[in-house]
């Protein structure tokens, strides 16, 4: 399902403590991986098998970013389908606790922490929300705290 053909969710319809939960799984394999490493963080943990064995990883692991890449896809297309899109006004917290292996599956989960109308904006507010993104084990491979920003309601003018 597209985003645009879910109902948008304003920031007067979000509440602290909801939990979105995506249905949608992304399977990462060693070919995407080498390609956006190649493009984009070109290691050789991210680069080749053999390399990969040598380092803390152990074994050919995806680049963070592209983890955080994927993270994004699956916000826009199966996470809460918040009025005007994703947009970011800044991150507080980005881990990956457990790299993404070839074979992984990764879905994810959004949890609203913050919401806050704005004093200078009446039209939008912040929310924070933490994205865990969970591999097939469900094992957090990567939380994000961002601070989203998000239109409210029109209202009604009074007169």
């Amino acid at each position: 399902m597209t985003l645009a053909a879910r109902t948008p969710l304003y920031l007067d319809d979000l509440q602290v403590g909801q939990i979105f939960r995506g249905q949608d799984r992304v399977l990462v394999d060693a070919a995407a991986i080498k390609a956006y490493a190649r493009q984009f963080d070109p290691q050789p943990f991210h680069l080749d098998e053999t390399a990969a064995a040598g380092t803390i990883f152990g074994g050919l692991a995806a680049s963070g970013w592209h983890t955080a890449s994927i993270t994004m896809r699956l916000m826009a297309i199966d996470g809460p389908p918040l009025a005007g899109g994703i947009v970011g006004g800044s991150l507080d917290e980005l881990r990956w606790p457990k790299p993404v292996r070839p074979g992984d599956t990764l879905r994810i989960e959004c949890e609203i922490l913050e919401v806050i109308p704005s004093k200078s904006r009446p039209e939008q507010g912040r929310v924070k929300m933490r994205t865990t993104t969970f591999n097939q084990h469900d094992e957090p491979v990567q939380m994000i705290v961002a601070n989203l920003v998000v239109p409210r309601r029109r209202q009604a003018a009074v007169g």
